[in-house]
């Protein structure tokens, strides 16, 4: 048999190729998920797509002030320790209330987040309902592979705390002019208060929504402190 003949034997049937993909696509979603279990990721789309340019600087956990984590714990997902990506009561919540007409909201748990920050884009419209169904896969595969600490220093680490600024330490130098690593409650909280918003709202001097939602930020670190909830963090 000639060679042509060969390779049009081994040809899969079109109807089989989506198939052939979409294990190409685990295979090397898996592969990027374990490299970042020790490698930080170098950079994201979201980066690559600002035109503010990227400042940035990775800090480990272990030098990042617990205050922090308490702080985005309080503010983002209450529950992350107990959930295994997902909080489906808040997904329905936000579900209810957009259907409802009412300012959209989303119900994204910090695995969430990262898993759209590092792996996805951020997108607005009917991307951002494209990019859910990637989204989950991915937010499985790092609670699995990753585990709550590791999602937990990536996040801080990737997250837009400003224009053109990535990651608490940068966002920590940017507003108060030193480290992450020893944020007090309040400074915490405030960079916690920007993180929806970050292009929008300002931690030095805020006003208005965003004053008081630090204010309510900084009380909650109290109650995470007392109820354990970053336990599994630093388990």
């Amino acid at each position: 048999m000639a060679p042509s003949s060969r390779a049009q034997t081994r040809k899969l049937p079109w109807y089989l190729r989506p198939f052939k993909w979409l294990l190409w696509f685990v295979a090397i979603s898996i592969a990027w998920v374990l490299v970042y279990v020790v490698v930080p990721p170098p950079v994201t789309l979201t980066m690559l797509t600002d035109g503010n340019g990227i400042t940035k600087d990775w800090e480990g956990l272990s030098r990042i002030d617990r205050n922090m984590v308490r702080a985005v714990i309080a503010a983002e997902d209450g529950k992350f320790c107990s959930h295994d990506g997902f909080d489906r009561e808040a997904i329905e919540e936000a579900i209810e209330r957009n259907a409802k007409g009412k300012r959209m909201r989303g119900g994204s748990t910090i695995s969430q987040q990262t898993a759209k920050n590092v792996f996805l884009w951020q997108g607005s419209g009917w991307t951002r309902y494209v990019r859910k169904v990637p989204e989950v896969w991915f937010t499985f595969l790092i609670e699995k592979i990753w585990g709550k600490r590791r999602i937990m220093e990536v996040y801080l680490n990737v997250a837009e705390t400003g224009i053109g600024t990535y990651g608490v330490e940068a966002g920590a130098q940017r507003y108060f002019k030193h480290g992450a690593d020893r944020l007090t409650p309040r400074e915490a909280a405030r960079i916690a208060a920007i993180l929806p918003l970050p292009k929008k709202r300002e931690a030095i001097s805020p006003s208005g929504f965003t004053r008081r939602y630090g204010n309510t930020i900084t009380a909650r670190i109290g109650q995470v402190r007392r109820d354990g909830l970053d336990g599994c963090v630093y388990k």
